[in-house]
């Protein structure tokens, strides 16, 4: 009987490390670094093609840091089996820095290499910052963009905290050091400073796509004022150059680098695992804390 016991208890355990193991491989591969995906879709990723190799970056979601886009723009530029880069952006906007790290990123590389971007769904306010840089703009009739304007909104709850008996004490280095503190209303000093600081991050939005886009001031300030327009609207606006799809900005690509032959797209963005690596990477990032997040009161694109 106790031979029995301890066989089952082995088994058991047997078993339990090896979901363990295989657990781990199913990280292991999910966390592997992308070397890129070829061609369009699986029927594309043969190495038989042989037109030229345009880099694709995705820039997608809200944007809160710039460090994966820059590797990716930093290596593009640097591959001599690149030919030209395509910006696929499909963001509402963000963090005011990373999409200017962004903007500065794309300007390096069109010294190199010729940048295409490419809009999706959206490419609003920092998204919009982004693509400017770029030699040409691309988006479909439908594409959300503009909104080039700076925003920060900050909530009160200091009634709510006075029905909860809540009370806070704040000690401080300085008058301006809680600016912006949901814990209190701001004062009329407090509201000019901020004001000016909007203002001054709106100026250097507008200025970057005046000089990138080459458009006069002026007219370009009045509609600067965070309106959004579609592509259609966009393109009579001349902030984006062109209509057309994912797959025309890749050709244009490699017909402004010189390249002739039907472009082969190389995706920088890791491919999907499948349905169990997909978790695997979801739970990750659920319980990570965000780099670089954006709180209600930091002015954002």
């Amino acid at each position: 009987m106790e031979k029995r016991s301890a066989l089952y208890s082995l088994l058991v355990f047997g078993g339990l490390l090896g979901l363990c193991f295989a657990f781990l491989l199913v990280l292991f591969h999910a966390s592997e670094p992308d070397e890129g995906e070829v061609g369009w879709g699986q029927a594309g990723r043969a190495d038989k093609k042989k037109g030229p190799r345009v880099g694709v970056v995705e820039v997608s979601g809200v944007i809160t840091e710039s460090k994966d886009i820059l590797g990716q723009l930093h290596d593009l530029r640097s591959d001599a089996k690149i030919s030209a880069i395509v910006v696929r952006i499909d963001s509402p906007g963000g963090a005011v820095a990373p999409s200017q790290e962004i903007f500065a990123a794309i300007q390096r590389a069109r010294k190199e290499k010729k940048v295409v971007c490419s809009m999706g769904n959206v490419a609003a306010s920092g998204g919009y910052y982004i693509a400017a840089a770029c030699d040409r703009i691309f988006a479909s009739s439908g594409t959300i963009t503009g909104s080039i304007g700076v925003i920060s909104e900050f909530p009160h709850i200091g009634e709510l905290l006075k029905l909860a008996r809540v009370e806070v004490d704040t000690m401080k280095s300085g008058g301006m050091k809680d600016i912006g503190s949901p814990l209190r209303p701001m004062t009329a000093e407090e509201k000019t400073f901020f004001q000016s600081l909007i203002d001054g991050i709106h100026e250097q939005f507008i200025t970057d796509v005046a000089q990138a886009r080459k458009l006069d001031l002026p007219e370009l300030r009045k509609i600067a004022d965070g309106r959004i327009l579609t592509g259609k609207q966009a393109l009579s606006a001349h902030l984006i150059d062109e209509l057309g799809t994912l797959e025309d900005a890749v050709e244009a690509a490699a017909k402004l680098a010189g390249q002739t032959g039907e472009p082969v797209p190389i995706f920088r963005k890791r491919p999907s695992r499948g349905l169990v690596g997909d978790l695997v990477r979801g739970a990750t990032e659920a319980v990570s804390v965000p780099r670089g997040g954006i709180e209600a009161r930091d002015p954002r694109l």
